[in-house]
């Protein structure tokens, strides 16, 4: 048992919410009618609440995608933001069923914490945005340079061991949220800002004049984001492991939004046949209904389209597949197979 399970009940008190109890929580979920997941606050294609009130990104997508699974409906979902320590208090504590994004998967906040890393959502990395105006090229140019960090984040100690290894300094100016970013490092704070690559994009895509900044070409630390739940329910794991695996998995089949009804009509592909309820009942091991999946892809496409549409090249985050991309198309990205 972790350690930091006592720590972590003793959180959910002082917060006045009670955890529910293990292999329990598809069952909330379905009495409850409604998913709650926790995402990031406001950041740029990932999760993001327009005027109308209505949520939407890449983070999203995979809370939908799961409701569509668990619930029949995308919509059946309530949104809990926050910043990554209160997601992590809003999963343990029971508010929330699930954490969708910027939640990277490390050895300490896995060990330390009462949480289960059930599969990554985006294989990211700790970079470097500059302007273009500073005319760097690479990090090491950036030594004795100011760089803007958020100190509480493990990426500065990863930050320090970097520079160590090249020799090289750099003076940190602390920041802590998206709006003292902007402040700093469009201000002259700082000469440079370093977090993950795919929160340097989102910070990038509300400037006004976003090819003006670049990204160094290096990534000095690997930072994989993934879809967490708490560690007391297996059951639970699997509903969530296997929803993000299907939506993997249909990309590789060439199962998309648009042809996934008719697929679901009858498929020659036995792959493809099982993964949708077309032959056997895979769902009826996770206590889901033997069409779970195709509502997973029907409700945002399958994990290329989702990234396509939120966070890839042709929308403003601009995001390459790079590691993302299927494992058929030299990236990391595959499902375990379904039989």
């Amino acid at each position: 048992m972790k350690r930091a399970i006592i720590s972590g009940l003793m959180l959910a008190a002082s917060i006045g919410f009670q955890a529910p109890a293990a292999a329990q929580t598809l069952d909330m979920v379905r009495d409850r009618g409604s998913l709650h997941c926790a995402v990031p606050a406001d950041m740029r294609g990932f999760a993001v609440l327009d005027a109308s009130g209505s949520w939407s990104g890449f983070d999203v997508a995979f809370c939908r995608a799961l409701a569509a699974a668990v619930l029949g409906s995308s919509t059946a979902v309530e949104f809990v933001p926050g910043s990554r320590d209160e997601r992590i208090e809003a999963l343990i504590s029971g508010e929330a069923d699930v954490v969708s994004g910027n939640l990277g998967w490390r050895y300490q906040t896995d060990a330390e914490w009462p949480l289960s890393f059930v599969g990554v959502t985006l294989f990211d990395g700790l970079g470097f945005m500059v302007s273009r105006e500073l005319g760097v090229a690479a990090a090491q140019e950036l030594d004795g340079l100011r760089i803007c960090v958020d100190p509480e984040a493990s990426s500065t100690r990863a930050l320090d061991e970097y520079f160590g290894t090249m020799e090289k300094t750099y003076v940190a100016v602390p920041v802590h949220s998206r709006a003292e970013v902007q402040e700093q490092y469009l201000g002259g704070g700082c000469d440079a800002v370093s977090a993950e690559l795919s929160r340097l994009a989102a910070i990038r895509a509300g400037f006004a004049a976003p090819a003006d900044h670049v990204f160094l070409p290096e990534v000095f630390a690997r930072e994989p984001q993934s879809l967490v739940v708490r560690d007391d329910d297996p059951q639970w794991a699997d509903v969530v492991r296997w929803t993000l695996n299907a939506l993997i998995l249909a990309e590789e089949l060439g199962v998309t939004s648009a042809n996934v009804d008719e697929l679901a009509a009858g498929t020659p592909n036995p792959h493809a046949a099982r993964l949708l309820g077309v032959s056997g009942d895979l769902g009826a091991l996770l206590e889901l209904e033997p069409d779970w999946a195709r509502r997973a892809i029907a409700a945002g496409g399958n994990y290329g389209e989702i990234f396509a549409a939120n966070i890839g090249q042709q929308t403003p985050i601009g995001l390459a597949r790079g590691l993302n991309a299927l494992w058929t198309q030299g990236g990391l990205m595959y499902s375990p197979p379904f039989r």
